[in-house]
């Protein structure tokens, strides 16, 4: 079992409790793809109050390095070690 850190892109639609839908494209650093789906749900959830329901996952994509366009996500795959209190 591998714990290295990949990076995973994953595109959807949520729908806000007003009908609005909206797209959203977000890179999410984990171990695996049910790891960064929790993440996104988590982030979704925090942010905007939704719940899973209104979460329409299109794609979850494993990407290179090179394609991450987060400045947050490069710096993070770029540590050595990350150390948690």
């Amino acid at each position: 079992m591998s714990h290295e850190v990949k990076v995973y892109r994953i595109t959807g639609k949520m729908k806000f409790k007003t009908g609005f839908v909206q797209e959203f494209k977000i890179e999410v650093p984990a171990l695996n793809k049910e790891h960064a789906l929790e993440k996104l749900y988590s982030i979704l959830g925090s942010r905007h109050k939704l719940k899973r329901s209104y979460i329409r996952i299109d794609e979850i994509r494993k990407l290179d390095p090179e394609e991450v366009e987060s400045q947050y996500v490069k710096e993070i795959i770029a540590l050595d070690k990350i150390v948690k209190y």
